[in-house]
């Protein structure tokens, strides 16, 4: 293997500013929703007093949990010594950062009242997991700056194994944070239950390598840059290994479930009589998110090609967008329950299972977080040394020839 060299984005084309303004026209997008809802109130949206979260917090957990899962090739790389990852580190910890800072420009963005964002900010309530993940999210950028100081920064590379280390376990509380945010909700039959937090940890893996796929293969195809067969495959293994991860705890949580008598109606809901959420739950979670790309990705792995990777990788997205909407919105829809062995019903709608809508406000305010983040890392590479300059075999197979 040679030294690994590293370069900025070439002096931008006329293709990466048309590139770069389609991108901010979404955040622009994103913005205006955003003022939409915050000028009109929340009722222009599909989210009522009974499904408080809607699409914008779908693709904010979503990218929150990719961000984590984007820093597992650094990871990789610098705490368990794979040497092929090691190239990528960096890109890696910019891609992290800029997913986590687009999801949580959407949580910021929803809130109905952002500039009362500070006193969220200076007043805390530690019984709450919603104050604990405050300083995980802003722990987590400070920690994955710091790794890339030491990746990036001749004198600082003797501190990359500890910084590799710290942002290893801080990813790994973050992550499970953002999972117990469900698993502490004791009101709700579809949450409640500890396995949620090793399940977002595994579905982070999966979907953050999966965006982090899509993104090099882009940029390398952009730039008409080779990329080494061996680093696909082992890529490829990787994100199937995450994949089966990902359904063994979906199994898990359900089987648990099916297993309490009392969880049986939202079982129920989920698994058959849910409409649009059970159709998201085996078409979308189960079939897109996890079949497809199983057989794409495990079956001949050895001729596994780029273009097969990148259809698995964006699967594997849809997946996983799915699978977060159906946790997020289909625990809010399955009614509370508010007294047990008891039938309830009122003019509030006690006991109905509820609809939901996204509007488009709600729509484009995700994609407006999805479009911040993307503009981060093209800004990012742009203005520092964040892609390797070569991926080939020599570059990153320690088997290869000299």
């Amino acid at each position: 293997m040679q030294p690994v060299t590293y370069s900025r984005l070439q002096t931008p084309s006329p293709t990466f500013f048309a590139r770069l303004a389609g991108i901010l026209m979404v955040v622009v997008i994103g913005l205006g929703s955003a003022w939409y809802m915050e000028h009109n109130g929340h009722w222009v949206t599909g989210m009522d007093n009974q499904i408080v979260w809607g699409m914008p917090h779908v693709f904010a957990v979503f990218l929150i949990v990719s961000a984590s899962g984007a820093l597992n090739i650094a990871s990789i790389g610098t705490v368990f010594g794979r040497t092929p990852y090691k190239p990528l580190g960096r890109l890696s910890g910019l891609v992290a950062i800029a997913l986590l800072v687009g999801g949580l420009s959407i949580l910021v963005l929803d809130l109905g009242r952002p500039d009362r964002l500070i006193v969220a900010m200076t007043h805390y309530n530690f019984s709450s997991i919603f104050a604990w993940n405050i300083f995980l999210y802003t722990g987590f950028i400070a920690v994955v700056g710091i790794y890339l100081w030491t990746m990036m920064d001749r004198p600082m590379s003797p501190y990359n194994k500890a910084a590799g280390t710290l942002a290893f376990v801080w990813r790994l509380a973050l992550t499970t944070g953002t999972g117990l945010i469900f698993g502490f909700l004791v009101a709700r039959e579809a949450y409640d239950a500890a396995v949620l937090a090793p399940m977002f940890i595994a579905m982070s893996f999966a979907f953050g390598l999966a965006i982090f796929v899509l993104l090099l293969a882009v940029l390398y195809d952009a730039t008409d840059r080779p990329i080494s067969e061996y680093l696909i495959r082992r890529m490829g293994r990787l994100l199937g290994l995450f994949v089966v991860g990902v359904q063994y705890f979906v199994i898990v949580y359900h089987l648990t479930s099916l297993y309490a008598t009392e969880h049986d109606g939202i079982e129920r809901f989920i698994l058959m009589d849910g409409g649009a959420i059970t159709v998201l739950f085996w078409v979308g979670q189960v079939l897109l998110g996890g079949l497809i790309p199983l057989l794409m990705l495990l079956v001949r792995s050895d001729l596994l090609a780029i273009s097969r990777l990148c259809w698995a990788s964006v699967f594997v997205i849809l997946g996983g967008l799915a699978q977060v909407y159906v946790i997020i919105i289909g625990g809010q829809a399955y009614p509370l329950e508010l007294f047990p062995g008891r039938s309830v019903s009122s003019t509030f709608f006690d006991g109905v299972i509820h609809s939901y809508i996204p509007s488009f406000a709600e729509i484009g305010l995700g994609l407006g977080g999805c479009a911040i983040a993307i503009a981060i890392i093209l800004v990012g590479m742009r203005m520092l040394d964040f892609l390797p300059a070569r991926l080939d075999d020599k570059m990153v197979n320690p088997h290869a020839q000299d």
